[in-house]
C-alpha cells in the first residue's frame, strides 16, 4: 500500500498541473480572445499576463513539487475566485459543471497544501551531507 501511496502522490500533481500549464500556454496562443472574454466578464485585461503566469509557473511548480503548499494555496485560491467570477451562471447546467470542476480542483490543491506534495517531489527530497 505504501508504494500505492507513494506513486499516488505525484501522479496526481501531474493531473493537476498539465489542467493549468495546458491552459495558460492557450492563453499565449489566443490573448486577444482570452484578453476580451476576461473583459466582457467584468476582470480587466491586464491581469491576463498574470493569470499565465500563475497557471505556467504554479503548474510547473506543482508538477515537480517545489514549494508545493505555499503554490497548492495560490492554486486553491485561483480556482474559487475563477469558478466565482466565470462560471457561476447556475441556470446553465454547462456553467454549473464548469464552476463545480474548479471547486473540485481548488480541493485537490487544499489537499496539497495540507498535506505537501508528497513522494517524487523537490519538496521531499533527500539530502545527503558528507560526514
Amino acid at each position: 500500500m505504501n508504494k500505492l501511496q507513494n506513486l499516488s502522490a505525484p501522479i496526481g500533481r501531474i493531473f493537476l498541473a498539465a489542467i493549468f500549464i495546458m491552459s495558460g500556454l492557450g492563453k499565449i496562443t489566443n490573448y486577444a480572445g482570452t484578453q476580451g472574454y476576461m473583459e466582457a466578464m467584468g476582470v480587466p485585461g491586464v491581469m491576463l499576463p498574470l493569470v499565465i503566469a500563475l497557471e505556467v509557473l504554479g503548474g510547473i511548480a506543482i508538477l515537480i513539487g517545489f514549494k508545493a503548499r505555499f503554490v497548492a494555496f495560490l492554486m486553491a485560491g485561483f480556482s474559487i475566485v475563477s469558478a466565482i467570477l466565470f462560471h457561476a451562471d447556475f441556470g446553465d447546467q454547462t456553467q454549473m459543471t464548469m464552476f463545480m470542476k474548479n471547486i473540485a480542483i481548488g480541493g485537490g490543491f487544499l489537499m496539497i497544501f495540507a498535506h505537501g506534495a508528497g513522494a517524487y517531489s523537490l519538496d521531499n527530497r533527500q539530502t545527503k551531507t558528507i560526514q
